[in-house]
């Protein structure tokens, strides 16, 4: 009798041995995946959301600037460029002087200016002269309808001459200074110090243009061509900017085929805050569209792909964090859309998952 009570003895003790280790166990396992402060300050949560299917298109392109605020700066005269005040990125002023050209046609001008306003002084007196002759009776009328038309003519020459000075933006010097017509940068220049210029030449000195507002020319092949809409969102990335979103609007398709490249150019319109998109520069432009159909929505960068499979970490509390595999139907760049593994206003991880992912799983 008194071995089995201790036999009794042993087993409760042994029991309450073995559900002692049992519940140090959940605790240090509960332990090892309860997250702690610092790591919740780390992730970021993203709840699954129904949304309708988009798709992207994805497509190059380059930065252009306005058409409409870009001027081309062609040189009025021929001559010797004396100066040149500019160099080609240069933010200039309406106004602002860019070249100074000397030119043996202003000097011509200036002569013509003196001989109009020296013909205008003689005409004048003349018609002085033949109106107190008449007045006398020793001249007949139509002198003095003839010295008035002398004074119309080197009036009308004496304008003509203005009109070209205001023009060319002549003022008292003989030389022809090449001003900015606007506020801008230049985006190409054509002329160095020393050069000579022909009074024919049909090469543009400057090319100043307004970058607050740009164009971003892009190719669409020919299968994409009956997705492209109108108003149509688009977000562009640069290499530049690798981090940074810009984003605007298709606002012109142009409906004609490159017969080189088979390919439809658009046009997307862009702010260009900082002036951080240059001209020139190449872009990918990413365009998105409905399909017509519901789905649940993440965060593309909630997805962790491992073992052949995708996961995200469904988060229920700090020490509730589950890997779970899902079915996914299309990653965007900023979207994914999920068939199955995920239901309506769960909370997944979006931000540092593949920490978590990794002390789970280890």
């Amino acid at each position: 009798m008194k071995n089995i009570v201790c036999a009794a003895a042993f087993a409760f003790a042994g029991l309450g041995i073995t559900g002692c280790e049992k519940k140090k166990e959940e605790i240090r396992e509960s332990k090892a995946f309860m997250l702690s402060d610092t790591m919740m300050s780390r992730i970021t949560l993203d709840t699954v959301r129904t949304e309708a299917v988009r798709n992207e298109l994805t497509l190059i392109g380059k930065v252009v600037p306005d058409e409409n605020q870009v001027i081309k700066i062609y040189p009025l005269v021929g001559g010797n460029v004396e100066e040149v005040d500019v160099e080609l990125g240069d933010n200039v002023r309406k106004g602002q002087k860019l070249a100074v050209i000397r030119s043996g046609e202003v000097a011509d001008l200036e002569r013509q200016m003196i001989q109009a306003q020296s013909d205008l002084l003689v005409a004048q007196k003349n018609l002085s002269s033949t109106e107190d002759l008449f007045e006398s009776k020793l001249v007949p009328e139509r002198d003095v309808i003839s010295a008035r038309q002398m004074v119309d003519k080197a009036q009308a020459e004496l304008g003509r001459i203005k009109e070209i000075f205001s023009i060319y933006g002549l003022g008292k010097s003989t030389n022809y200074t090449v001003k900015s017509p606007i506020n801008g940068f230049i985006i190409d220049k054509n002329v160095n110090r020393g050069m000579q210029l022909r009074s024919d030449n049909t090469e543009s000195l400057f090319t100043v243009g307004q970058i607050a507002d740009v164009w971003v020319m892009a190719n669409v092949n020919e299968s994409d061509i009956p997705r492209i809409k109108l108003g149509m969102t688009a977000e562009v990335r640069t290499i530049s900017f690798a981090d940074e979103v810009f984003k605007g609007k298709v606002d012109k398709i142009y409906n004609v085929l490159d017969p080189d490249t088979k390919a439809m150019k658009i046009r997307i319109q862009l702010q260009n805050v900082g002036f951080k998109l240059k001209p020139e520069m190449h872009a990918t432009i990413s365009l998105n569209f409905e399909e017509g159909s519901q789905m649940q929505a993440i965060p593309s960068k909630a997805i962790i792909f491992d073992r052949s499979k995708n996961w995200v970490m469904v988060f229920n509390g700090r020490s509730k964090i589950e890997a779970r595999p899902i079915n996914v139907y299309r990653v965007l760049t900023n979207r994914a859309y999920v068939t199955s593994g995920l239901r309506e206003g769960e909370r997944v991880i979006s931000k540092n998952q593949l920490l978590v992912y990794n002390a789970m799983t280890e």
